[in-house]
């Protein structure tokens, strides 16, 4: 019986050595012409199977002329021989085997092809019981993805082969615009690694990088190397390299080196460590820099902004050595119930987020928030025990400025519905909360005598049980809902005496006759201060609907009358603290909320009333909303009299107007706005506007206006101060044709008169070849001064770039650079702020 014929192992030539060149093939293709280096075999059949799936099929000859030659028993198979086996196919003029030896030869016209590639060559011969083949004059088409580029010869012996003579590009042969050659490339399968010899990058017909030798891996397997390093150039590192050094160390672990070198700072040594195990994963960082000569090239950015005017820092107090930064993120699985994590962070120095941020958020950020906690979740319930720490990164501020660890914080929810028309739950709290003593430097204009100031802290548990019933319908709802919430204090003495001074100076304030003595101050202290009332509340709304025709296009039209009721007696609240509790910005939400605070330290009083209305337009052809327009109110019944800090009571009439509108008159545009207006005092309270309109395929420009009033400043109070702020951002991507565009943003503060951040940038691309050029200007710390930089990046698709990650610029400054950003909200600073006493809003706005 004849053995049977094996399928030559072509493939295996090319494909160990595609990884040599091919990155990740995430790119857009679009302006690649439809031409291929290899066209496909019209005599080949249809493909069946997979790449797994081959070795257990079996081998078919068709076509020519069988015989039998000589005394070494050679089958002879000529004129047009085919061959195939599942996904693979080989064709040849001429075919020569050796049933006993293994020895073979394939001549005129070889070509093959699988579910990956296509390949032509001119000879091809071989052992394959020894497993040693060569191949001759080879060129190569990836199917699977993109690239193709040719080899002199190719030789394989078992796991080892080498390329002699090989080409590589992702362009179209007929606009070969960059290739990269290799004198020769020892493969060793087996490793899974790869030498290249003589390497040479060319652009066009001109060399640009010659690498004598390096090594690479040739399968998915990880390992040791070089990464593509990060190259930059601004006015405050000056030139910047940064060189990521990959760390196979385990199967499931993992490390990243990041030296760095920074001309004007000096060198940095960066770190992270990833491992993923059955029941968690984590990964921890870090950046080191031991001497940084940032505070002698600019001194004048380590101002003191609290003086006035603002006054530079000793040089002593300047942030030189050991500057540097920790993170830990970790989750750990106990069982489906439970698991455990923490999110830990650190810094050196309170300058270190200014110097070593490149965008806004850094700016806005003023603490970084430590977290480790025990999580649980079932059906109807999840509970939390949690410890956090909250560390200053702002170095206009002070310590008080800083939100108080909760050292630890338990939380328990629980809803459960029994029946149709009953749900009932509780949400419970228990926190301690504690706070470091606050020390002054000397010379500090908010330092208190002994610059020292007491920060003692206490507990607190907060429980609130409430029984609900939802009536609701196919067109309506009705949701009545009954609370009780009780919270009571156990104060530090420092802090209860605290209050009771503040307590004493109120009474005397609003009691000019009565003198503030001891006696009094001892009448208003209470260590353990409780407070517990009903909160009742009824939603309700209705739903009208019709089909109308707008310019010839159906849709369904939508009417939602809503109003909520809601009613809290009024409790005396000021013997409380105010320890992670802050008024919430007035919004489209906060008309049908239950309590405008964010924490447990103060719960609003209420006798009002929310009338709203929304309507909806949706298109019956896509089901997409073309419209949703909604405008709401509240009618105050009562005053509001339970305040925090600095508010004012809220007086008895009616809320400011708040207006949302979306509108999506196209598939391109897009236009939001929110719009709030005070009828007492006859002013506007907030206006956003954000619009977008895309282009071509690529195209957007977006537009964005945010203002906000001081609602702590009076109305009739100069524009400058009574503006929390007032913003502008314009930005866009404008193709010029097919392979140029530019891009830009202006991001502009209209309260303090300067700009924020600047971006004008060019882009060339082609069909395997891009370039990005984009200068860049923005906010370098709380000073008026703007870092500048010059961004370079050559991208050779298919294989990788160099220079700046200019893409991760430009999507986070221009919504829609990336199509696949549309629908994503606009990036949040990575650390909140945390800021007692303080409007959420007063934050600088990174984007609009």
């Amino acid at each position: 019986m004849r053995k049977p014929l094996r399928l030559l192992p072509l493939s295996l030539c090319i494909a160990i050595a595609l990884p040599a060149y091919a990155a990740d093939d995430n790119e857009n293709w679009g302006l690649c012409p439809l031409i291929d280096a290899v066209p496909s075999f019209d005599d080949a059949p249809a493909p069946t199977g997979t790449a797994e799936q081959r070795a257990e099929q079996p081998t078919d000859i068709d076509g020519g002329t069988l015989q039998r030659a000589g005394a070494d028993q050679n089958i002879v198979v000529q004129d047009n021989v085919r061959l195939s086996r599942g996904d693979q196919f080989l064709g040849t003029d001429k075919l020569s085997y050796n049933q006993e030896s293994g020895k073979y030869t394939a001549e005129g016209h070889v070509r093959y092809q699988d579910s990956s590639m296509r390949l032509v060559a001119e000879r091809a011969e071989g052992d394959q019981n020894a497993d040693q083949h060569r191949i001759d004059d080879v060129e190569y088409q990836l199917t699977a993805r993109r690239g193709n580029g040719g080899a002199e010869r190719i030789e394989l012996n078992g796991p080892k082969g080498a390329l002699h003579g090989s080409t590589y590009s992702t362009c179209a042969p007929n606009q070969r615009s960059w290739e990269l050659r290799a004198h020769r490339i020892d493969i060793d399968t087996a490793e899974g690694m790869g030498v290249a010899r003589n390497a040479t990058l060319r652009i066009g017909k001109v060399p640009v990088l010659y690498v004598p030798w390096f090594v690479f891996p040739v399968d998915d397997r990880r390992r040791t190397g070089l990464l593509y390093p990060n190259i930059g150039l601004s006015g405050k590192n000056g030139f910047d390299w940064r060189q990521p050094i990959y760390l196979n160390l385990a199967p499931n672990y993992d490390a990243t080196l990041y030296p760095r070198y920074m001309s004007k700072r000096g060198l940095a040594m960066g770190g992270e460590f990833r491992w993923l195990y059955g029941s968690g994963s984590g990964e921890v960082s870090g950046n080191w820099m031991p001497n940084d000569d940032l505070a002698g090239n600019d001194p004048g950015r380590y101002t003191d902004y609290r003086r006035d005017p603002p006054v530079q820092i000793p040089r002593d107090r300047m942030p030189e050595k050991n500057r540097g930064e920790f993170a830990l993120k970790t989750t750990h699985r106990l069982d489906g119930t439970w698991y455990a994590a923490a999110n830990l962070a650190w810094v050196s120095d309170k300058y270190y987020l200014q110097d070593f941020s490149n965008s806004l958020y850094g700016q806005s950020a003023i603490s970084l928030r430590s977290e480790v906690g025990l999580y649980g979740r079932g059906r109807y319930w999840d509970a939390s025990l949690i410890a956090d720490h909250n560390q200053l990164a702002d170095f206009t501020l002070q310590e008080n400025s800083l939100a108080y660890d909760r050292l630890p914080r338990a939380t328990f929810h629980w809803a459960q519905p029994f029946g149709k028309w009953i749900e009932t739950g509780v949400d419970t709290e228990a926190v301690r909360f504690q706070h470091e003593d606050v020390k002054f430097t000397p010379g500090d204009p908010n330092a208190p005598i002994g610059l020292r100031r007491d920060m003692p802290g206490g507990s607190r548990f907060d429980v609130k049980p409430y029984v609900s019933f939802p009536l609701e319908g196919a067109s309506w709802f009705i949701r009545p809902k009954l609370a009780w919430r009780y919270t009571a204090y156990e104060l530090e003495r420092g802090l209860a005496q605290q209050m009771a001074e503040q307590q004493a100076a109120a009474f005397v304030a609003a009691n000019p006759t009565v003198p503030n003595t001891p006696e009094l101050v001892r009448s208003f202290y209470d260590k353990s201060p409780s407070r517990s009332l009903p909160i009742t509340s009824i939603d309700a709304g209705m739903y009208f609907d019709r089909e109308t025709e707008i310019r010839g296009d159906h849709y369904l039209h939508t009417l939602e009358p809503r109003v909520f009721y809601l009613r809290a007696p009024y409790r005396d609240q000021a013997g409380m603290p105010l320890f992670d509790t802050n008024p919430m910005s007035f919004s489209w939400g906060a008309l049908f909320r239950d309590n405008r605070y964010t924490g447990a330290d103060r719960q609003t009083d209420a006798n009002q009333l929310t009338t709203a209305l929304t309507t909806r337009l949706i298109s019956q052809d896509d089901g997409r909303e073309r419209l949703a327009a909604s405008i709401g109110q509240i009618q105050y019944f009562d005053d509001i009299r339970v305040v925090a800090g600095a508010e004012t009571p809220i007086k008895q009439g009616k809320s400011a107007w708040v207006a949302d509108v979306s509108v999506s008159p196209s598939d391109r545009w897009t236009i939001n706005a929110t719009y709030q207006w005070d009828p007492k005092l006859r002013s506007e309270d907030l206006a956003s506007l954000r619009a977008r309109y895309l282009f071509g395929n690529n195209g957007v420009v977006n537009f964005g206006y945010r203002y906000r009033r001081d609602l702590s400043v009076s109305p009739t109070a100069p524009k400058d101060r009574r503006d929390l702020f007032e913003q502008a951002d314009f930005s866009f991507l404008y193709p010029i044709n097919d392979n140029w565009s530019v891009v830009g943003r202006y991001y502009y503060s209209i309260k303090d008169k300067r700009a924020l951040e600047q971006i004008a940038g060019v882009q060339w691309e082609s069909c395997c070849l891009a370039v990005r050029l984009i200068a860049r200007r923005y906010q370098r710390n709380r000073s008026e001064d703007l870092n500048s930089s010059l961004q370079v990046e050559f991208e050779l698709k298919g294989l990788g770039s160099a220079g700046q990650n200019t893409e991760r610029v430009l999507r986070r400054a221009i919504l829609g650079y990336n199509r696949d950003d549309l629908y994503l909200a606009p990036p949040s600073p990575t650390v909140s702020r945390q800021n007692r006493g303080d409007d959420a809003d007063s934050t600088l706005e990174p984007t609009l």
